[in-house]
C-alpha cells in the first residue's frame, strides 16, 4: 500500500472515531454527512452536528485531494513540482454555553510526486471566559501527547501556536493557545514519516477526552451579557480564519469545496 493511501485510510478512521465520541459527549445531536468529489481529483466527507444539548454547531471534515498546484501555491511553498496529494481531518466546535470554549483541531499530510512530503496540524482552545485550571489541563494533555513521541515537540509547537493563533489587526490572541506545527518531515523532526503519522493520530485521539474536560460547566447558568460576549468572540474567531488561516487560503487557491473550507 502506498503511504498516502495509508494516511487517507487512517484519517478516515480518525474522523469516524471523533464523530462517535462527540455524539456521545453531546448526548442528543447526530452528525449529518455530505460526501463530495473535487473536479481536479479526490474528495471528502463533510460532517456537521447542530442543535444538540452541548453543541450549537460544529463540523468534523475529512478530505483527500490531488491534482496540480497553482503557481501562487508553488511559489509560496518554494517548490518546483506542482503535482500534489493532500489529506487531513479538520474540526471546529461552537457550543451553546459561553462557559464552554470553542475548539479547533487539524491534522494534515501533504505530498508532491517527487517524494517531498510533510505533516502539519494543531489544536487550540478559545474560551469565552478563561478558567485557569481548565486551560492548564488542556495544555498538560497536549504535553503528555507530544512527549510520548518527541520531548521537544510541546515547547516548540506551543510557541508556534502562540505566534500563529494571533489576530494581528486586533493585537490579541485567539484564545489560550495550544500547539501548531507545519512542514514537519524526517529532516526536521528525526522521526520517520510513519512515526509522524502516529503522532498526528495520537493528537487526534487526544481531542475528545481533552474537550470533554472543557465542558464541565455546560449546564451552568449564564447572563445575556455573557451570551453577547460569546457572539463577539465568535466573530473574532471567524476574522482569524478569513484573514490568516493557512488552510483556508490553501483550500480557496486549490479550488476546494467552499462549504467545507468555510466551516468555521
Amino acid at each position: 500500500m502506498l503511504f498516502k493511501e495509508q494516511v487517507k485510510n487512517e484519517f478516515e478512521l480518525l474522523q469516524d472515531e471523533i464523530c462517535a465520541g462527540l455524539e456521545k459527549l453531546d448526548g442528543k445531536a447526530k452528525f449529518h454527512q455530505d460526501s463530495w468529489e473535487r473536479d481536479g481529483g479526490g474528495g471528502g466527507r463533510t460532517r456537521i452536528i447542530q442543535n444538540g444539548d452541548l453543541l450549537e454547531k460544529g463540523g468534523v471534515n475529512f478530505s483527500a485531494v490531488e491534482g496540480v498546484l497553482p503557481d501562487s501555491i508553488t511559489n509560496a511553498l518554494g517548490v518546483d513540482n506542482n503535482e500534489f496529494f493532500a489529506s487531513g481531518v479538520s474540526i471546529v466546535l461552537h457550543p451553546y454555553s459561553p462557559h464552554v470554549p470553542i475548539i479547533h483541531m487539524n491534522v494534515r499530510y501533504f505530498e508532491l510526486n517527487d517524494g517531498t512530503y510533510w505533516f502539519g496540524g494543531g489544536i487550540d482552545l478559545t474560551p469565552h471566559f478563561i478558567i485557569d485550571d481548565l486551560a492548564k489541563d488542556f495544555h498538560e494533555r497536549l504535553k503528555t501527547t507530544c512527549d510520548a513521541h518527541h520531548r521537544a515537540f510541546y515547547d516548540e509547537f506551543k510557541v508556534w501556536a502562540d505566534n500563529y493563533f494571533f489576530n494581528q489587526h486586533r493585537n490579541e490572541t485567539r484564545g489560550v493557545g495550544g500547539i501548531f506545527y507545519d512542514r514537519l518531515d524526517e529532516a526536521k523532526s528525526s522521526l520517520t514519516k510513519e512515526a509522524l503519522l502516529a503522532f498526528s493520530l495520537s493528537l487526534g485521539r487526544t481531542f475528545c477526552p481533552a474537550y470533554e474536560q472543557q465542558t464541565i460547566y455546560r449546564n451552568s447558568t449564564y447572563s445575556p451579557e455573557e451570551k453577547r460576549w460569546q457572539l463577539l468572540r465568535r466573530g473574532r474567531y471567524v476574522e482569524f480564519n478569513l484573514v490568516y488561516d493557512r488552510g483556508t487560503k490553501f483550500g480557496l487557491e486549490t479550488a476546494g469545496r467552499i462549504e467545507s473550507i468555510l466551516m468555521s
